[in-house]
């Protein structure tokens, strides 16, 4: 999320995609308790990215795995394809998984 927040503070064109264990962070009051080793809240990356309108989109599998559902997501976030995921990486510049 950290890196994302960067990325649109400089302008870049954004959408994250939330794969694996990362889900997690999709979650209704998650990023309120994680810091990066830099000391960065992923709370405020989050709010930035939200209050952006950046698309933070949930692997719909990877979720349903893990026992989240819509009704968990924090706001802006979504459900979303393996399909979407391809779109995404099949238009983009820099991918960073």
């Amino acid at each position: 999320l950290f890196l994302a927040a960067v990325a649109q503070k400089k302008g870049k064109n954004v959408t994250v995609f939330l794969l694996d264990d990362g889900v997690y962070l999709a979650r209704k009051g998650v990023t309120e308790h994680l810091k990066a080793a830099t000391g960065d809240s992923a709370d405020d990356s989050m709010a930035h990215l939200q209050a952006h309108e950046v698309p933070i989109l949930v692997c719909t599998p990877c979720a349903t795995a893990r026992f989240i559902g819509k009704q968990d997501l924090a706001e802006s976030c979504r459900m979303a394809t393996a399909a979407e995921l391809i779109d995404l990486a099949c238009d983009s510049a820099t991918i960073s998984l």
